[in-house]
């Protein structure tokens, strides 16, 4: 199994604050180090503002020296598909060939107005993520000295060089996910390494296992190379109370925690992450604060007592 640290800086952080999590994730022995990629925040003040996704992995790119790094996720309709293949190129081959590449369709209207980006019907958004999919993998597989044009209802490309390319040969793993039973998981089985389960319950990340693997049989697909991960939340602590303190400050009130939420014990974490182990999940993204110290002691204490255990 692997364990990543996840953040969302749109709900506030400075780049500083960002490195400082990544160092602590790093030298406590987390795999990982994944952000959200938004620029508006659905919940507080949001200050001092977000930080752009891809300008912090290059810079925690230069900080860090172990970690996989990664969007979950990039919405395809934030950057034209050119400037972003030579962004992630760029920055997977400062980082050594450590980046992963999560993409989506883009889902929140309210932040593209404010930003200025155009938000099309979510048809053609799908349309563009499909066809995003394919250019990435053409610009990163067209050999050095050769150019390739593409042709798509939303994507043209003419003579493009596909330069400069990633450190990782095939290029940086695609992480794709959702809970659609049809359009995800078909782009899924022909682009991705990686299908992540968003704040999934157990048994409904059962289910979606099972679809994404019957469409990657369908594809011709060996289903046991696509990798599974879910996105959790957890409070970790000595005491019930010390454990829900150290769930996010939006959800340690509440009575009932959300979907893929817990606070106990790290024997009871063990046993509630155990549950999506024996479904084949083997990656998990730990949602944690942007900012250090909000949640003082949780990736300490999962690190050293929940961590061990499922890793053996």
């Amino acid at each position: 199994m692997e364990f990543c640290v996840f953040v969302g800086p749109n709900f506030g952080a400075t780049y500083e604050d960002l490195a400082q999590v990544a160092r602590q994730a790093e030298g406590l022995g987390f795999d990982g180090y994944f952000v959200s990629d938004h620029y508006t925040a659905w919940e507080g003040d949001g200050l001092p503002g977000p930080t752009d996704a891809w300008t912090t992995l290059a810079g925690l790119a230069r900080e860090t020296s172990r970690l996989r790094l990664g969007t979950l996720v990039t919405a395809a309709t934030f950057r034209h598909v050119g400037p972003l293949a030579v962004t992630v190129a760029q920055v997977d081959a400062m980082s050594g060939g450590r980046v992963e590449l999560g993409l989506g369709t883009g889902w929140l209207e309210g932040e593209h107005a404010a930003y200025g980006i155009p938000y099309p019907p979510l048809g053609e958004r799908f349309e563009l993520l499909g066809e995003t999919l394919d250019v990435l993998r053409q610009f990163w597989a067209v050999p050095v000295g050769e150019r390739f044009d593409y042709e798509g209802r939303r994507l043209r490309l003419r003579g493009s060089p596909g330069l400069p390319k990633p450190a990782q040969a095939q290029g940086p793993p695609i992480i794709l996910g959702g809970i659609g039973l049809n359009k995800t998981p078909r782009l899924a089985a022909l682009h991705a390494h990686e299908f992540n389960l968003p704040w999934s319950p157990a048994p409904d990340a059962a289910v979606m296992r099972g679809r994404v693997r019957e469409v990657c049989e369908e594809a011709g697909r060996d289903p046991d190379s696509m990798r599974f991960s879910v996105s959790v939340q957890l409070g970790v602590g000595r005491t019930e109370a010390e454990a829900r303190a150290r769930l996010d400050p939006a959800n340690y009130k509440l009575d009932v925690l959300p979907p893929a939420h817990f606070a106990g014990s790290p024997a009871q974490t063990v046993d509630w992450l155990g549950q999506y182990g024996e479904l084949g999940i083997d990656r998990f993204y730990i949602r944690n604060p942007p900012k250090p110290g909000v949640a003082e002691g949780n990736l300490e204490l999962i690190a050293a007592e929940v961590l061990p255990q499922l890793r053996r």
